[in-house]
Formats: C-alpha cells, sequence, structure tokens
C-alpha cells in the first residue's frame, strides 16, 4: 500500500501540479460565498475603489519567479503609466519582459527578485515609490496605507510576504493588495500566481507576520511599497542602460572617481574641469547613456506619421533643443571642437553615422516588437534608407528606414529622428555623414553632465570657477521639461549606484533629495 502510494505521488510530480487547495483558515477564498459577503461589505464601506483597476489588469505570472515583476506591471498597467516605448505592434504596454533595468531577466528567470530590486524596477518605470520594511514601520502604519490605497484609485501597495505564515507552500511572494474590509481587518490579495491560489482574503495581522520576516537571500525584513504615478514623466529622450556590462565601471567612474579627481586637480576654468572629467571617461559611455528612439515597423507601406508619434517626436525635439540652449552645452561643443583637444577621441569613440546606429536600433526594435526573446543580434539590418517626411506643409521628418532580416523573415522598420541645430541630408545607403544629428557627443555628455549630484563639484578649490560650474549645471536654472529629464537620469543614476553596491536592499529612501 505505502508503495502504490509512493508510485502514485511520483506519477503525480512528473505530471506537474492543477492548482493548490489554498489554506483556509487563516485565508478566505475571494469567489466563495464567505469571500463575496465580505467583498459587498467592503465595497459598502469604502475600501474595494483601487481593485476596479487592478482587477482591470488583473495578470498571472508569466515564469515562476516571476511573481515581483508580474504585481509591478500590474499596478504599473492601472495607473496609466506610459511605459513611453513599444510592448508588440504599435502598443505601449508594460509587460514583465519590459521590466529589467536593475537585474537581467534570465537572474530573475532562476532565483526571483528582491525587495529593493523591485523597488528600483518601479522607480526606473517612472513610478513614484514609497518602500517600508517592517522593521522600519508599524502594523498601524501598514493598514494605514493600505486603507488610503483602498479608498482611492491613484496609489497601490504589493506586499513582500512569506507564504509560509499563511500555510501555503513555497516562501517569498509578491502581490498587490486588492482591497480591505476594515470590520473584520483583512486584505484582499490578488495573487498573481493564478495557476497555484486564487485571489484571497487574509487577515491584516496575519499578512504583517508574514511581511515581518528575513529574506535568506538579502538578510533584510520584508515589507510593503506604495505605487503611485509621478509628478513628473519619465525621460523623453535619454536614459541610462545596465543591460551593458561596462555600465559598473562607468557609474563607479561618474559618481565616486570624477569626484576625487576634481579635488586633486588644480583647476583653472570650466574647460581645464570639462578636460578633467572627460580625459578618463571609459570610451565606451555611449553603452551607458542611451537614446530612447522612437522606432515602428511599417504597415503596408503607410510613411505616415500619427498624431502620437508626432508628439512625442515634438517633445524630444524640445529636450534636445533646451539641452543645446543650455551654457554647459557651448562649453562642451567648444572643448570636443577644440584642434588641440585631448577629449576628440570621445567624438570619433561615439559618433557614428545615422545610418549605422538606426541599423542596429531598428534590429532592436524588431526583436522587442516580433515579442521574441531571441539576441538582436539575430536580426541583421541589410540595408538604411534616410528619407525626409513632409505632409500637408508641417516641418520635415527624417526617417531612418531599414530592411530587417530574420532568418526567412523580412521586414520594414523605421526609426524617427529629432531634428537637431544642424540641416542634414536625405540619402540611402548610408554614405552621407550625420554628424550633428541626434544621438551626438555634444549633447549626450552635456545631458550626462547635468545629471551628476551637485557634491560632484564640490571639490573644486577656485570659490569663483565652483560657483560658475554650480551656476552651469544648476537644475534650478533649467526650462521645466529638461530640468524633468535631468533629474530622471539623476534617479536613475543614483539608484544604478546602489545596485553596484549591492545597496539597493539596504537603503530604500527615495533617490532624491
Amino acid at each position: 500500500m505505502v508503495q502504490q502510494d509512493q508510485k502514485s505521488q511520483q506519477v503525480s510530480m512528473s505530471n506537474g501540479f492543477y492548482k493548490r487547495p489554498l489554506p483556509s483558515p487563516p485565508a478566505i477564498e475571494f469567489a466563495s460565498s464567505h469571500g463575496k459577503q465580505l467583498f459587498l461589505e467592503a465595497i459598502h464601506n469604502g475600501t474595494m475603489e483601487n481593485f476596479y483597476r487592478l482587477i482591470s489588469y488583473f495578470q498571472t505570472q508569466s515564469e515562476p519567479a516571476y511573481c515581483g515583476l508580474a504585481s509591478l506591471s500590474m499596478v504599473l498597467n492601472a495607473l496609466a503609466i506610459d511605459p513611453g516605448r513599444k510592448w508588440k505592434g504599435p502598443w505601449r504596454w508594460f509587460d514583465e519582459s519590459m521590466l529589467d533595468c536593475c537585474e537581467p531577466l534570465e537572474t530573475v528567470k532562476a532565483r526571483g527578485i528582491s525587495f529593493g530590486k523591485l523597488v528600483c524596477l518601479a522607480h526606473c518605470a517612472g513610478a513614484k515609490v514609497e518602500a517600508f520594511r517592517t522593521n522600519h514601520s508599524t502594523i498601524d502604519e501598514f493598514r494605514k496605507y493600505v486603507m488610503r490605497c483602498s479608498t482611492s484609485d491613484d496609489c497601490h501597495v504589493i506586499s513582500s510576504y512569506d507564504r509560509a505564515v499563511l500555510k501555503q507552500t513555497g516562501t517569498g511572494h509578491f502581490s498587490p493588495i486588492g482591497g480591505y474590509h476594515s470590520g473584520n481587518d483583512m486584505a484582499l490579495i490578488l495573487d498573481v500566481a493564478r495557476f497555484k491560489y486564487p485571489p484571497h482574503w487574509v487577515p491584516l495581522k496575519i499578512l504583517w507576520d508574514a511581511m515581518n520576516n528575513v529574506d535568506l537571500s538579502t538578510g533584510q525584513r520584508r515589507g510593503f511599497m506604495l505605487i503611485s504615478r509621478p509628478h513628473r514623466e519619465p525621460g523623453q529622450l535619454y536614459t541610462l542602460s545596465c543591460k551593458h556590462k561596462s555600465w559598473v565601471g562607468i557609474a563607479k567612474y561618474l559618481m565616486d572617481d570624477v569626484p576625487l579627481l576634481l579635488k586633486s586637480e588644480e583647476v583653472k576654468d570650466i574647460q581645464e574641469v570639462l578636460s578633467v572629467v572627460f580625459m578618463s571617461l571609459p570610451s565606451n559611455f555611449g553603452q551607458f547613456i542611451k537614446w530612447v528612439a522612437e522606432v515602428r515597423r511599417r504597415e503596408d507601406g503607410d510613411q505616415s506619421l500619427s498624431p502620437e508619434e508626432k508628439a512625442r517626436l515634438a517633445l524630444k525635439e524640445e529636450v534636445l533643443r533646451q539641452v543645446q540652449e543650455t551654457g554647459l552645452f557651448k562649453h562642451v561643443a567648444e572643448l570636443l571642437s577644440s584642434a588641440n583637444s585631448c577629449c576628440r577621441n570621445l567624438i570619433s569613440g561615439h559618433e557614428e553615422n545615422l545610418p549605422n546606429i538606426a541599423a542596429s536600433v531598428c534590429c532592436q526594435g524588431a526583436q522587442i516588437l516580433s515579442g521574441k526573446s531571441a539576441s538582436s543580434e539575430m536580426y541583421c539590418c541589410q540595408e538604411t534608407c534616410v528619407k525626409c517626411l513632409k505632409a500637408n506643409g508641417e516641418k520635415p521628418v527624417t526617417v531612418v528606414s531599414g530592411t530587417v532580416v530574420n532568418g526567412e523573415t523580412e521586414e520594414w522598420m523605421d526609426m524617427l529622428v529629432p531634428s537637431s541645430r544642424k540641416n542634414s541630408g536625405c540619402s540611402c545607403g548610408g554614405s552621407i555623414n550625420h554628424i550633428g544629428m541626434h544621438p551626438a557627443s555634444n549633447d549626450v555628455l552635456t545631458a550626462l553632465l547635468l545629471s551628476l549630484p551637485s557634491e560632484t563639484w564640490s571639490g573644486i578649490k577656485e570659490v569663483k570657477l565652483l560657483k560658475e560650474i554650480n551656476n552651469l549645471v544648476s537644475t534650478k536654472n533649467l526650462p521645466t521639461l529638461l530640468q524633468e529629464e535631468v533629474l530622471h537620469l539623476r534617479r536613475q543614476l543614483q539608484l544604478l549606484k546602489k545596485c553596484q553596491e549591492d545597496r539597493v536592499d539596504e537603503d530604500l529612501g527615495a533617490p532624491l533629495p
């Protein structure tokens, strides 16, 4: 009999599992008669306002270890935060596959994601985040935040908890809280592992106990985070990337080495300050600060721009114009154009002609729009063509078209290019020199310098020079749109530095003062 039971168990394991029985108590299944009653009472008391947005975007995690990514993408979509880039086809939409700025997806797939790095991801995605570990909060404070988000639809709570405390199988888990029953002091967990457990009510006290648990992978307590819409949108034109392995060295150089270099050198003017910063800047810095490209698949030969595409392109052009009108840009351009400059290698190292840049971007765009996880290196851009589109007397738009081949399939991709100050021609084949068209070293380096923390320059000994450089880099002196762009980059830089130092799970404070 025992042998038969063991054999039966082995067969069951080989066939996998179909759901798990929800341990009750402590949980009450949402779809049960008791769960429905709690739901109706909570609606009557006005503590289910966040439920409707969340349930509209409720999703099942696509990998066993993607509970954090699924919870976050669900909340970001519920808050109607625009990712600023396409998911599939023409649609901009948050998906788990797009949440990789703080941890490679393969790592998350294998080991899951920590509480701190999920907070980092939420920041990078452009959300406003308030995060609390249980040892830095109280159950009363947790209850207050759950009630606050349950009585409105402009913020949502994601809980990080240990399933074992709820008598469920598994250990660490993330899921959004979809409502609150004040009479019974219960929270509704919209479990993103829907293949395992359905949505369920749990006593808030037990959920707190499940959060008040040490994550053995980090040695830190679990907790909860409030996610809401930001006061400003994420970057329109520039973003920082940690996908290339060089980002660790570049982030360290900018945040740690530059302040020490400026402190040790006797710099006398702005040009010398910039020379010190650029002299040792890694040549592959272009892999770190990226241009947020507007890429689309050309459907049925249609070359016209939609109103949304025109609006986004206009925003990028305005950011670019504002960068080029800063006093800092003029100093950067002067240094890089000087025949005697030691930093001219930054131009040759970073500046490619536009068709070559577009060929790479179109390959990446084809990969993303196809929804495939294969490397973009499998996509080959056989030909690029730079065109100027002009319709109905509107301002001309530069479009770089590319024929992208993947195996036996072939498709046309377009990259829309924001106009820079310099005029550029239109041609096919990539023979034309597009120096001056974005992305260019002058623009990128100016944006990168503006994003450095204000204390970067504090080591400059000459008082008058220190005042001058602080004037040039002060965000207070920037137009609103560029100010938002720079603060977004600065927030990203500080978050990446925490990741580089592996401090993201220790310091959950807001990255900006």
